[in-house]
């Protein structure tokens, strides 16, 4: 079967016009270039999104606008360390028309299990809709145990899925092992999206895809088939993608925005603090962009 939101999903960047102001028609025609080139789904308003530096009003005014604009799947961002923040956030989202909740592990304040399993419960009490579980820990200070995860899986029923960053595979693979049928773990890092594959993952929220979805794609059809041979080659192909995407001198989503402005796309520039852009980037974007073909 396949997967609930698609294989390969894209955390879309957030278009800003040059005064930094929300450029809405600009994020309508990104979100149809992305369908258009590959990408099954969108993660709107996520960490690559800058959610940190979005207005509710104007994360409601991108998830409209952009449910106007696709048929796909859309994800949207609604995450705090607040957990009364958090559950404002899914139901303003919920009013908004899209297809699932992302909620990302509260940062910062690193709670205990027991509180990530409190805040998790209560975000997804606040919809109907289903909720993909986002877990990063190099950004949150907090890994959300595979105990807890399994315990969300089984009890809450529209938790239905999680964004695995946290960079360990084992524990991917213990947690697909023993979660309840019709949970997907989706990789939640391009670079690892293959060895995810082998555990039993079923598909990508990447960053990569603004112009990679098709490699990407293929990379996972390729590996359903059992054809590993293909699926390890794309993935070296798309190494150079994986290493530009983040950096310490450019991080998430600093890239991205370069990438697209190169390919002709009106996304702006990022929101203070993301700023201090490598006077290079673009042409680092370009070669990467060649090396693709």
């Amino acid at each position: 079967m396949s997967p609930r939101f698609g294989r390969v999903l894209t955390a879309m960047v957030t278009p800003f016009d040059d005064d930094g102001a929300l450029d809405l028609g600009a994020a309508a025609e990104l979100a149809q270039f992305l369908v258009e080139t590959g990408s099954d789904g969108l993660v709107l308003a996520g960490t690559t999104g800058e959610s940190p530096v979005l207005s509710e009003s104007e994360a409601a005014a991108l998830f409209r606008r952009v449910r106007e604009s696709v048929e796909v799947p859309l994800l949207a961002g609604a995450g705090s360390n607040s957990t009364a923040h958090a559950v404002e956030l899914a139901r303003m989202a919920t009013d908004s028309g899209v297809d699932g909740i992302l909620t990302v592990t509260p940062y910062y304040n690193r709670p205990p299990q027991a509180g990530l399993l409190h805040h998790f419960s209560a975000v997804a009490a606040a919809t109907e809709l289903p909720v993909m579980i986002y877990d990063i820990p190099g950004r949150t200070g907090r890994k959300v145990a595979t105990e807890t995860l399994l315990s969300l899986a089984s009890e809450v029923e529209n938790v239905v899925a999680v964004k695995d960053a946290a960079g360990d595979v084992r524990e991917s693979a213990r947690l697909v092992a023993q979660a309840p049928p019709g949970f997907e773990l989706y990789s939640g890092e391009d670079a690892l999206t293959l060895p995810l594959l082998s555990v039993g993952a079923v598909g990508v929220v990447g960053v990569a895809s603004h112009w990679a979805a098709t490699q990407l794609g293929d990379m996972i059809d390729a590996h359903a088939k059992g054809d590993v041979a293909t699926a390890r080659r794309i993935n070296a192909e798309l190494g150079e993608s994986f290493a530009f995407e983040s950096s310490d001198d450019a991080p998430n989503p600093i890239p991205t925005k370069a990438m697209m402005r190169v390919l002709g796309l009106r996304v702006g520039h990022c929101r203070p603090p993301m700023v201090g852009e490598p006077p290079d980037l673009e042409s680092r974007a370009r070669g990467v962009i060649e090396g693709l073909g």
